[in-house]
């Protein structure tokens, strides 16, 4: 037993909540105190945080918190989680929003549970399926020739998985295109059926997680799951089905919370390309032919792939004519020419009759069941039936891609997780927007999210931004505008070459959108550079590139994941350029709804979004007490000439407060502090 803790072994089974206040807290205060003697640093505001999450969970209130980069906010909420499922004997869900930083925390809680003591805690890392490899798919590839010639890549990707190589998407260095893996990945799994569970990391690693549900010897004191996990569960519980996480958490954290919106949005996506609508038609055929041998199927589902392929041949017309880049979000325009009103009628008489049949493919008929439900729900959004849902298109992967979605994300929110049966602890280091009173710093994200809790000071970041760091802001390059897009690229551009040169490479540049990083990267190329070019890889794992761009001190050029999560501590790092202010697209029909709801929607909506964003980017500057470091901005909207109504609210919310706008005095800071 733990020393100290006999007080809350003694309340365990017969006090309350409130009982146990006095030695919870105790408790924490005695693991602070053994930090300087295990060689550790207590951070500033990382004891408080601890002692806001205890209170969260004695009192069964919801919690958000801001905690600054640098406090140690993993160590913050581990130290009560483990406190806290010692005396309740529940688990503890930690959701986080990338695989990464899943296993980061893992590694965290293994570390200062050993340290405090706590050497028996059993934690498993849930990740979706889309991560782990699939032997049964592998091989059937490879039996069928499907796969191609054995020197193709998806032969030897195919066979490294059958001979137990590859267990997971990260095992695979120098990572893989999206497009080649999800050839390979877990899909559909058929769980206890599969010839292949017993050397599964997928099957493993679902059994852990539910003998930490069954309350089992084996159950989990940590689940440790990305955000998407965590959302597909509280969907499951929601629909009346059996969940995939334990059903009695003692407490749920969810770390870049800032993230969860997004996440839940694209968690109750349903996304339909011309080809997967084409399969679940051909597949609830197959079901219903075998059971009825009604040869009127055919003429039927005929009809419903010729309105499908309208529908698909109208929206490429639409990405053709509206999609600037890859993954743009557009309206669709009004379909005409089929009616989809008869085509509802009869996908619902089909599914009728799909919910009826009995097989020993119980799971199979369910699978079907459900696509049929969602391509339901597609053709009443189409019709104008059905008004609860956003719809756009998009191109993934080069196939044109129809997406619905509810609108409700809150409310789901609201009900689902907020409803005050586990207490839910939001944090981030960056929730928080400028504001007099914690509601409002906290209120674009309370609004998003449904958030129903308290909310508790920020813990700052206890790094010396005044000292260590200056922001400059690239007053002459011109607005940008898709009308002079080709003429801010090429004045940006050059100021960026101009500012790699300052700092002697050491830079990471952030692009908002992909194809201007394309038109960077091309130009760059053709130049004879004093410094190493480097590039973001396609792929989850990014370590590679990471690791070449600190080994040869160059610019990394980069966009998406490299918003966060990226940790460069030292000098390999030291300028931080953000090419454009990360606002969102005010045509994403994501964003239109949500500027359809506000009186204002650049002040509400907009710039919050891009503050939380930009927040997130800048971060990556800054990692430890000693770095220093250059913010550039590559965008003269935050100029004081601009006189744009959030320049202030920029300059309020990021910690970095001696500004210019002058190059010469960038010059002088980088001389100053050796930077260079």
């Amino acid at each position: 037993m733990i020393s100290g803790l006999s007080d809350l072994y003694k309340l365990q089974k017969q006090g309350t909540k409130k009982d146990m206040e006095t030695p919870l807290i105790n408790a924490i205060f005695r693991m602070y105190d053994k930090f300087s003697r295990l060689g550790l640093n207590e951070r500033m505001g990382q004891q408080d945080m601890s002692l806001d999450i205890a209170d969260a969970y004695i009192h069964s209130h919801n919690a958000m918190i801001e905690a600054g980069v640098g406090i140690g906010k993993s160590f913050a909420y581990l130290i009560p989680s483990l406190l806290i499922n010692l005396i309740s004997q529940q688990p503890i869900i930690i959701a986080t929003s990338s695989i990464q930083l899943s296993e980061q925390i893992h590694k965290d809680l293994r570390f200062i549970g050993s340290r405090l003591g706590f050497t028996s805690v059993r934690s498993v890392v849930g990740k979706g399926m889309g991560q782990y490899a699939c032997r049964f798919r592998a091989a059937d590839l490879m039996m069928s020739g499907k796969s191609g010639n054995s020197n193709s890549p998806l032969s030897t990707l195919a066979q490294r998985i059958v001979n137990y190589d590859i267990d997971e998407r990260a095992d695979i260095k120098g990572g893989v295109s999206d497009s080649l893996w999800s050839d390979v990945c877990v899909n559909d799994c058929t769980f206890e059926r599969c010839q292949y569970k017993s050397t599964c990391s997928f099957y493993e690693m679902r059994a852990k997680m539910n003998a930490s549900t069954n309350a089992s010897t084996n159950a989990m004191d940590f689940i440790i799951v990305n955000q998407d996990l965590l959302i597909r569960d509280l969907m499951k519980k929601k629909e009346g089905s059996m969940g995939l996480i334990t059903e009695r958490p003692a407490l749920i954290v969810i770390d870049e919370a800032h993230n969860l919106e997004a996440k839940v949005r694209d968690a109750r996506t349903l996304e339909f390309t011309f080809r997967r609508t084409c399969r679940i038609l051909d597949d609830a055929l197959q079901l219903l032919y075998k059971q009825s041998a009604d040869q009127n199927l055919f003429t039927q589902f005929k009809w419903l792939k010729k309105c499908v392929s309208h529908i698909f041949k109208q929206v490429e017309t639409d990405l053709l004519q509206t999609a600037k880049q890859d993954n743009d979000r557009i309206k669709v325009s009004k379909i005409t020419g089929i009616p989809l009103k008869r085509g509802v009628q009869i996908l619902k008489e089909f599914n009728l009759s799909l919910s009826v049949l009995t097989s020993r493919h119980e799971r199979e008929i369910d699978h079907i069941y459900e696509a049929m439900n969602g391509l339901i729900d597609l053709f009443e959004v189409l019709a104008g039936v059905e008004d609860n849902y956003l719809i756009w298109a998009s191109k993934t992967q080069r196939d044109a891609t129809v997406s619905i979605c509810p609108k409700g994300i809150s409310e789901f929110l609201k009900y689902s997780l907020f409803n005050g049966k586990t207490s839910v602890i939001l944090t981030s280091a960056t929730l928080c927007q400028s504001g007099e009173t914690l509601s409002e710093q906290y209120s674009y994200l309370t609004q998003s999210l449904g958030y129903r809790g308290d909310y508790m000071e920020r813990q700052a970041s206890p790094f010396n931004y005044d000292c260590h760091t200056m922001m400059y802001i690239a007053k002459d390059v011109p607005y940008y505008n898709h009308k002079n897009r080709e003429h801010y690229l090429e004045a940006a551009y050059k100021e960026l070459i101009r500012l790699c040169n300052v700092t002697n490479g050491r830079t990471l540049v952030l692009f908002s959108a992909k194809e201007d990083m394309k038109y960077v990267h091309k130009k760059l190329l053709a130049e004879k550079l004093a410094w190493t070019l480097h590039v973001q890889r396609e792929g989850s794992s990014q370590d590679g590139v990471i690791a070449e761009f600190r080994s040869s001190k160059g610019v990394l050029l980069s966009t998406g994941v490299f918003w966060e999560g990226i940790n460069i501590e030292g000098s390999d790092l030291s300028q931080l350029i953000i090419f454009r202010l990360p606002f969102p697209v005010p045509s994403d029909p994501v964003y239109e709804y949500k500027a359809s709801l506000v009186e204002n929607p650049l002040k509400e909506v907009f710039v919050p979004d891009m503050l939380l964003r930009l927040r997130q980017g800048t971060g990556r500057l800054i990692r430890s007490e000693t770095d220093l470091g250059v913010l550039s901005i590559l965008d003269s909207r935050l100029s004081i000439a601009a006189k744009k109504d959030y320049r202030e609210k920029v300059l309020e919310t990021l910690p970095f407060k001696r500004v210019t706008e002058d190059y010469k005095i960038l010059e002088q800071f980088v001389k100053e502090k050796g930077i260079k």
